[in-house]
């Protein structure tokens, strides 16, 4: 599906399914994650911060998929390390999804991912 759809299909929720390669073993697992967007970025929190399994994936094999819905997007994810910028992802997260959810399931926000569209 083109970008316009995936787009579309961001406004319609949430939440949506992140795909990454294995590093070790090479396939594709796929989980919900939530996102922000800021213009045309989308931004992630991995859920455990660098320990995350998919982050760790990222790092080796940067392309990822992404899905809305019955959109997908394939795209590349870029490591975010630096603290201010991953405190300003966090901020937006708490905004959006609220800072007690926040604070619930992200337990060590340490690193995020930007994900370019378009």
């Amino acid at each position: 599906m083109a970008l316009n759809d995936f787009e579309s299909a961001l406004n319609e929720t949430n939440e949506i399914d992140l795909t990454t390669t294995g590093r070790v073993t090479g396939r594709e697992t796929s989980r919900p994650v939530w996102f922000v967007r800021q213009d045309d970025k989308l931004y992630l929190l991995p859920v455990t911060g660098s320990r995350s399994q998919w982050y760790k994936n990222l790092l080796v094999t940067p392309t990822i998929g992404l899905y809305a819905g019955d959109a997908a997007y394939s795209t590349r994810g870029n490591p975010i390390t630096n603290p201010d910028k991953v405190s300003q992802v966090i901020d937006d997260f708490r905004a959006k999804y609220g800072a007690d959810d926040v604070a619930e399931y992200y337990s060590d926000p340490d690193v995020a991912v930007e994900v370019p569209l378009g």
